[in-house]
């Protein structure tokens, strides 16, 4: 869409309402620019509050927005401040990932640190640091150590968007701070969007000439998560608050900070999802030795509802059972088995009924009567499969090294721990107690029931994946998750990284033949959308869900034994919001190229030019020409490409294509 003339007057109003409304401004222009000069931040400071402004390609996409505090005992920070000196810097990021889309990161930006202090009363002193991408903005508030403040009890932050016309947003409504984060997200105007109502982040704004921003927040450290809220037409912060009251969201002694606020801003939407400013904008690496963090696939018979074939031993969470899927990931390159439980009874001991709860004499150092977990650990070692546990983050909590050094014991690798459910400023310590504690026993940790990632898996590459959206195991009890799900959730939740989504299930079917399965739970969409999202979705630690015999002699199934769960390089090849999306993953030399669409059947064109010069081969899983019935059928072809070439896919309604290629000797 071209800017109409009408607009880029607009536009050109604005900016000078920005540059000249304010006399104080008109002497001190605080402007940062991108290094790539595509994006620009203006800051000014107003007779009410502190305001902000971002420029896409001289458009105006964020009018001016107010920044402040509100300090429940020293009250609101914003009013009849004087601005410092702003310290300009210009910086590089070069870094190695453990874990994450992409090996090396070199990203350049530049930065403004703004000093602002009240000129009566305390004279309190936050400085607003800022810093200019190229595929984005972010800033973060830091209060340092000064003589008259100490600490401080935050009533509420007061960050606001206010965009520009009426943009369409894709996000997710929540009915209140206390969720697993497992919204359906809705695509709709600005205007259409209720007053008052929480918002999940990451949320996508896309506004006129497909200008596309990303909200979402990195490095959320010793402070509260933050959500959306929409007041007055203006889209603004609104904080988790620390549990058993409302007011107080953050408490803390000097110095101290926020996360940084993200925007994630692009022409082209596939730079949000190749973006790695969330990971930069966090700490480098913590963990002296990383040699034991190993990503990898997992099996998860909880989804599958804890199938065995005929036995001649009774099914319970004992040796037998975990025998039997340890075989299974032995003989198909899966990296971990995770040992749960069995029939809805955790593996450990527990006074309580089920696993969503834990009673006063939950041990997780002691197993079930039935479980030696000797003999399970050390049959997996001579199998080559890691072992993993799932717990309930109150069975480890608070007593970490007690329960960590036992599972290090056992020679335990890992562990999904869950029911988090909370993103308030002592939840958040905890799971990063939770990290650290687990980096010290060489354990890796997958957080399920819990918010998005905030780029911590830089600082302690032990974070494998975060669920925090909705997903497939919603499928045993009859929230469908469907293709269109699928697209929402990549557009938004996985612009903040690693995303745990219980991939796998191979019986799909038709939406109209669908029905709740509590055991072998059926999915829609097609064979290869499933293979598809194993390279669409972000995770260093993917599930395959299913039981044994769903999976050994099915087709598409050996696309799965050797998929890799971290990547050296990222690349999305087309997009369109809710619609569909082509990612191309390299590991080694090889890529890995997934497609999937929504409830709509189409061609898409893939051009191989990322491809270096050579001779490949491409090994293509497509959608047959039946899927419409029998949604698991896929045909399997090989053909021989050069990066000149183009390749034609076509994806079925709710379909999907997964191509691996490789360099002809």
């Amino acid at each position: 869409m071209k800017i109409t003339i009408i607009q880029y007057f607009k536009d050109l109003f604005l900016i000078a309402v920005l540059f000249f409304a304010s006399p104080l401004f008109a002497q001190k222009k605080i402007n940062l620019t991108s290094p790539n000069g595509h994006i620009e931040f203006k800051f000014m400071l107003t007779d009410s509050l502190p305001v902000y402004s971002i420029l896409y390609n001289k458009q105006i996409i964020i009018e001016p927005s107010s920044l402040s505090l509100d300090f429940a005992q020293t009250g609101l920070f914003g009013k009849k401040l004087n601005a410092g000196k702003a310290a300009y810097r210009a910086g590089v990021d070069d870094y190695n990932l453990i874990v994450g889309k992409t090996k090396k990161v070199h990203d350049e930006y530049n930065e403004v640190s703004i000093p602002l202090q009240e000129s009566k009363g305390d004279k309190r002193l936050i400085n607003l640091i800022v810093r200019a991408f190229n595929d984005g903005i972010a800033f973060r508030y830091e209060i340092p150590a000064q003589a008259n403040w100490h600490s401080y009890e935050l009533a509420s932050e007061n960050t606001t968007f206010k965009f520009t016309g009426n943009p369409m947003v894709l996000t997710g409504f929540l009915p209140d701070y206390t969720s697993s984060h497992e919204a359906r997200h809705q695509w709709l105007s600005l205007n259409e969007i209720k007053e008052d109502t929480l918002m999940d982040m990451p949320t996508l704004v896309q506004f006129p000439g497909n200008i596309y921003m990303g909200i979402t927040e990195a490095e959320l450290v010793d402070y509260a998560g933050m959500y959306l809220v929409k007041k007055n037409g203006v889209f603004e912060s609104s904080l988790s608050p620390l549990p058993n009251q409302t007011n107080i969201k953050v408490k803390a002694t000097l110095p101290h900070q926020s996360p940084w606020r993200v925007m994630l801003i692009s022409n082209r939407l596939g730079n949000l999802i190749e973006s790695n400013i969330i990971t930069s904008l966090n700490e480098p690496c913590a963990i002296k030795d990383v040699s034991w963090i190993k990503p990898g696939t997992s099996d998860f018979h909880w989804w599958n509802g804890d199938i065995l074939p005929d036995t001649t031993f009774p099914p319970q969470e004992d040796f037998n059972f975990n025998k039997y899927y340890i075989d299974f990931c032995s003989r198909n390159q899966i990296t971990y088995h995770s040992v749960i439980g069995y029939g809805g009874y955790p593996w450990y001991t527990s006074d309580a009924e089920g696993y969503g709860v834990i009673g006063p004499n939950t041990d997780v150092t002691k197993p079930v009567p039935t479980v030696n977990m000797d003999q399970i650990c050390a049959y997996a070692k001579s199998k080559n499969v890691g072992i993993r546990f799932w717990v309930h983050w109150q069975a480890i909590y608070p007593d970490l090294e007690k329960s960590f050094a036992q599972f290090e014991k056992w020679g335990l690798k890992g562990m999904m721990v869950d029911f988090l459910n909370r993103d308030d400023q002592e939840m958040v310590n905890i799971q990063t107690q939770i990290l650290q504690a687990a980096a010290k026993h060489h354990l890796h940790i997958q957080f399920h029931g819990a918010y998005k990632p905030t780029g911590l898996s830089r600082t302690y590459p032990n974070e494998f994946t975060r669920e925090g959206t909705l997903n497939y195991e919603n499928d045993k009890w009859g929230d469908i998750i469907t293709p269109d799900d699928d697209l929402g959730v990549v557009f938004t939740r996985m612009l903040a990284g690693a995303t745990d989504y219980h991939l796998g299930g191979f019986r799909a079917v038709p939406a109209s033949k669908y029905k709740i399965q509590y055991t072998r739970p059926l999915v829609v969409g097609t064979r290869c959308h499933m293979l598809a999202m194993y390279i669409v979705l972000e995770s260093y630690l993917q599930m395959i869900c299913d039981y044994p015999e769903a999976y050994e002699g099915q087709p598409g199934f050996d696309f799965l034994k050797n998929i890799p769960t971290t990547w050296d390089e990222t690349k999305v090849l087309n997009a369109e919001v809710n619609k569909y999306i082509t990612i191309a993953r390299k590991k080694n030399n090889n890529w890995y190229v997934g497609s999937i669409t929504n409830h709509e059947a189409r061609q898409l064109k893939l051009n191989l030019d990322f491809l270096p010069d050579g001779n490949y081969a491409a090994e293509i899983y497509a959608d047959a020409a039946d899927t419409d019935e029998s949604p698991n059928n896929l045909t399997k072809s090989i053909s021989d490409i050069t990066n000149k070439d183009i390749i034609t896919v076509s994806l079925s309604a709710g379909g999907g294509a997964a191509i691996h290629i490789y360099k002809k000797s």
